[in-house]
């Protein structure tokens, strides 16, 4: 599991933040597959905050997923609310980094 702690107010911050983005990806009947995985990474490393639309599941499903896509994605999920999720995971080269977290 990727480990990198937030505070309270950096989650905050970057659900503050989440509002704004649009849905990145979404997660359909496939589920969670190499390819959605694959594209998560890149959005990661690109975007460090993405955002994720769920579609068809259920309220337990949705958290169970979360739990899983933070696990085998390395990222930290920052909060979810209805069918949408937000994932995080900071860029290891500081010059790189397009969030700034308090």
């Amino acid at each position: 599991m990727y480990d990198f702690p937030l505070t309270g107010a950096q989650k905050s911050f970057l659900r503050g933040l989440g509002q704004k983005l649009p849905d990145h990806l979404k997660v359909g009947r496939a589920g969670l597959t190499p390819a959605f995985f694959a594209e998560l990474q890149k959005l990661l490393r690109a975007h460090e905050l993405v955002k994720l639309r769920f579609l068809g599941a259920d309220r337990h499903e949705r958290a169970a997923l979360g739990a899983k896509i933070a696990d085998e994605g390395r990222c930290v999920l920052v909060g979810a609310v209805g069918h949408t999720a937000l994932f995080y995971r900071q860029h290891p080269d500081e010059k790189a980094r397009v969030v700034i977290l308090p």
